[in-house]
Parts: structure tokens; sequence; C-alpha cells
């Protein structure tokens, strides 16, 4: 049975909540865009829309954005945001995406 639990809590630890704050850019793009500035802002909204996923570059490194949780960061792109979810190695599952 300890063992059972010891098990599972390893497994829980792999992932685990966090807060990110960083810029929603693009996956070709990546962290050419963390400036936020209009430019970049327009760049990624291009990409995306022409079939880039999103993804978030928080102090140099990129996540890419679980495929069901993409569509919170759609009205965000190109911007700084401070995002709340469960981070698995390179990858978020976003609770929440705010403004700072």
């Amino acid at each position: 049975m300890k063992r059972t639990l010891i098990v599972a809590a390893i497994a829980c630890g792999a992932m685990f909540a966090e807060t990110l704050t960083g810029v929603v850019s693009d996956e070709h793009c990546g962290a050419k865009h963390t400036a936020a500035s209009a430019k970049d802002k327009s760049c990624v909204q291009t990409c995306v829309k022409g079939g880039a996923n999103p993804v978030i570059v928080s102090d140099g490194k990129v996540y890419t954005i679980s495929e069901d949780t993409r569509g919170k960061v759609r009205d965000h792109l190109g911007e700084k945001v401070v995002v709340n979810g469960k981070v698995e190695g390179d990858q978020i599952t976003i609770d929440t995406v705010q403004t700072p």
C-alpha cells in the first residue's frame, strides 16, 4: 500500500501548477517576439491565422500549449500575459490567462 502511494505521489509531482509571466508568440517565431511590440503582435497574429500554434515564451523558454487550452490565449496573441496552469516538461495546460 505504501509503495502505491509513493508511486502515485511521484507521478503527480511530474505535473505541477505554475505561474508563468511571458509573451504569447507562435511556434514558428518562438522567442523572436518577446518585446510584445505592435510589429510582434501583427506577426504572431498573422502566423496563428496561417495555422501556426500559439506558444508561451517565459524567461527565454518556449512552452507549447496543450491543444485543448490554446483557445484561452487567442485574444492575447503577441501580448504580455500571466498564465496559470500545469506544466509538464515544455508543455503547459492553461487554467487562466491575465494581462499584467
